[in-house]
């Protein structure tokens, strides 16, 4: 691979990384109503994501979402119905009969960082967009030689390399206005907020 193709990469996987999206928005929300510990999980479960989809796509396995249909259709709608589950759940949250007034952290207790390491991994999983992603990406700048798969790897390291400065560092940015967010009116909006974003991007998962 050549110097140009390398830095290439290095320009587009960090732009990628750094523009805001549905991992954004998750890595966020686990920061500012659970604390950095959850912010934290959320990253390392979306970076695990990241690296199935990229060694999927190193050893050519995600070519089955862009050869067959019927196996996108499907990734595509369990991750749509996850999205709008995820969504519901905290539209539920934030009705007035079932939040919790007296205790502001009460938030932070509910679920835990394991439960943020999965919403941030199985969001990614079910993503068929993110392995496309790599499966069209990848393969512009890998050259076609034996060091194929090795090249792969390397580059699949440069974007998980970016994922977790970048994210780590909205966590840490998060935490400096947590205490802002955790009022309870604040909470209750980015609740709903959260689950509006959320439920459209799973109708528009779901339509295609």
């Amino acid at each position: 691979m050549s110097s140009a193709a390398l830095w290439s990469f290095v320009v587009v996987a960090f732009f990628g990384v750094v523009t805001p999206g549905l991992d954004t928005m998750l890595v966020l929300r686990h920061s500012l109503l659970g604390g950095r510990g959850r912010g934290f999980a959320a990253a390392v479960g979306i970076a695990l994501g990241c690296l199935a989809w990229g060694t999927a796509s190193v050893v050519g396995l995600t070519a089955l979402l862009t050869a067959s249909e019927i196996a996108y259709d499907v990734v595509r709608v369990l991750g749509a119905a996850y999205l709008i589950w995820l969504g519901g759940s905290a539209l539920w949250k934030s009705l007035p009969r079932n939040r919790v007034d007296s205790d502001p952290e009460a938030v932070v207790v509910a679920g835990g960082r394991l439960a943020a390491l999965r919403s941030g991994l199985v969001t990614n999983l079910l993503n068929p967009k993110v392995g496309v992603f790599y499966m069209s990406l990848l393969p512009q700048f890998i050259p076609a030689q034996s060091q194929s798969a090795a090249w792969g790897a390397v580059l699949v390291a440069i974007h998980l390399t970016f994922t977790l400065v970048w994210l780590p560092g909205l966590v840490w940015a998060a935490g400096r206005a947590r205490t802002f967010f955790l009022r309870q009116r604040v909470r209750r909006w980015m609740d709903r907020i959260t689950a509006g974003v959320l439920l459209g991007l799973g109708v528009k998962m779901a339509v295609g």
